[in-house]
């Protein structure tokens, strides 16, 4: 069963990449906003930063701001490791890479947490690290 599941949350999680660049010519962003209601993102910027914590509400505005800002940018989702804690629970673990005019404007490593919800793959909480 965890197999099935697996197959059906990458295939999910490919969707997901697939609207993350089509996001970032159109500007629309709708397509990527599948968060649960008490969904936060924990940003580290710096190793003796505290990070910054945004609710769901703040990430859709800043997910929407970054993306009109770098609007023809490039999200590249490397060495992507995908693992099941459950038939309802995944984390995504990847190094992000925005590209702009062929130069690295960012580089992040991401982990997110993702549950199925009314038969529905949602992202429950993100962390994020800089690494330049």
């Amino acid at each position: 069963m965890l197999d099935d599941q697996l197959i059906n949350f990458t295939k999910m999680h490919d969707d997901f990449i697939t609207d993350w660049n089509e996001a970032m010519i159109s500007g629309d962003t709708s397509s990527l906003e599948r968060m649960t209601e008490d969904y936060y993102v924990a940003f580290f910027n710096g190793i003796k930063e505290k990070p910054m914590i945004f609710n769901q509400n703040d990430a859709v505005t800043g997910m929407q701001q970054s993306v009109t800002q770098l609007l023809g940018a490039k999200k590249k989702f490397e060495n992507r490791v995908i693992r099941l804690k459950d038939t309802q629970n995944a984390v995504v673990f990847y190094e992000l890479i925005i590209e702009k005019d062929e130069k690295i404007i960012a580089r992040l490593f991401t982990i997110e947490n993702w549950q199925l919800i009314n038969r529905k793959w949602m992202l429950a909480r993100e962390t994020e690290e800089r690494i330049k």
